[in-house]
């Protein structure tokens, strides 16, 4: 479901899954919030890897915009060998084991990032120091900010070519990072409230895809959907995760990953039909703002 050139869908339109400064996009939670109400949109979530810290602010700048807010995270998980990345919904924020687990993720994401600019320092002028400066304030650094830094240099052309060659995790110069079990992480996120959704499972440009019976897994853990309306998932991949999700019993769900200036994602290109919207609404802890 996304807004093609013959015409917007009826109803509601909704676009779960963005990023704003707090993790890796360009624009402040605030600003998100306002470019989603002047898209059109009608439900926006904010889903910042690994935190909720721009969960107030872009509550206050929905309120003014009179826009819905769904608060979620993007939580970073593993499964046999392949990284994971998993929204979750309306969940509560101060649960312990769930904020714990994060702040493990976040400090390992940030010790991996100095070991990558330590290795790409070997062959390019980048330092550490040039890369905080590309950090939001509230971000830990990761792979975009490097990215950010490498095209501020001069070295690569845009973020996603960065993605593409030096940032990869077969470049030489990729490390890997702590990320817990993606079925474990399911049942926390349930533990917490909250409303578990598989990203873009079938993004066959980034690394190997998650393969059926670890997808089943998660499900049998408790996950809720699967995103498959996703500008990375080719076609065949998503007729495929629609068999998945019939199988397995999952909503299904469609997104932009909106990153600002960081990606080509463009706001509303891709949505979630609202009857969907509407059934993950029911399961949360936390309700939509």
């Amino acid at each position: 479901m996304g807004l093609g050139r013959t015409g917007r869908p009826h109803g509601p339109l909704i676009d779960l899954h963005t990023h704003s400064v707090v993790s890796d996009g360009t624009d402040t939670p605030a600003q998100v919030v306002a470019k989603a109400a002047v898209t059109g949109l009608t439900v926006v979530g904010l889903t910042d890897h690994d935190s909720a810290a721009g969960w107030s602010e872009a509550a206050d700048a929905a309120r003014r915009h009179g826009i819905t807010l769904i608060r979620g995270t993007e939580l970073s998980c593993r499964t046999r060998g392949i990284t994971v990345h998993l929204l979750s919904y309306l969940h509560e924020p101060t649960y312990g084991p769930l904020v714990a687990e994060q702040r493990r993720v976040r400090e390992a994401r940030e010790e991996r990032a100095r070991a990558m600019v330590a290795r790409l320092a070997a062959d390019f002028p980048i330092t550490w120091e040039a890369v905080v400066e590309h950090t939001g304030e509230e971000a830990t650094v990761g792979r975009p900010h490097i990215a950010d830094t490498l095209v501020a240099l001069g070295v690569v052309p845009d973020r996603s070519a960065a993605f593409a060659k030096l940032l990869h995790p077969r470049s030489p110069y990729y490390v890997r990072h702590y990320a817990p079990e993606a079925a474990n992480m399911v049942a926390l996120v349930r533990e917490a409230g909250g409303v578990p959704v598989l990203a873009h499972p079938a993004a066959v440009g980034r690394q190997r895809i998650i393969d059926d019976d670890a997808i089943g897994k998660m499900a049998e853990a408790g996950l809720a959907a699967l995103e498959v309306y996703h500008r990375d998932n080719p076609p065949a991949q998503r007729v495929r995760l629609l068999r998945l999700a019939k199988r397995f019993d999952l909503l299904v769900t469609g997104s932009s990953d909106y990153h600002g200036a960081g990606k080509p994602n463009r706001l509303g290109e891709n949505l979630t039909n609202p009857a969907v919207y509407q059934a993950l609404v029911a399961q949360g802890e936390l309700h939509p703002v």
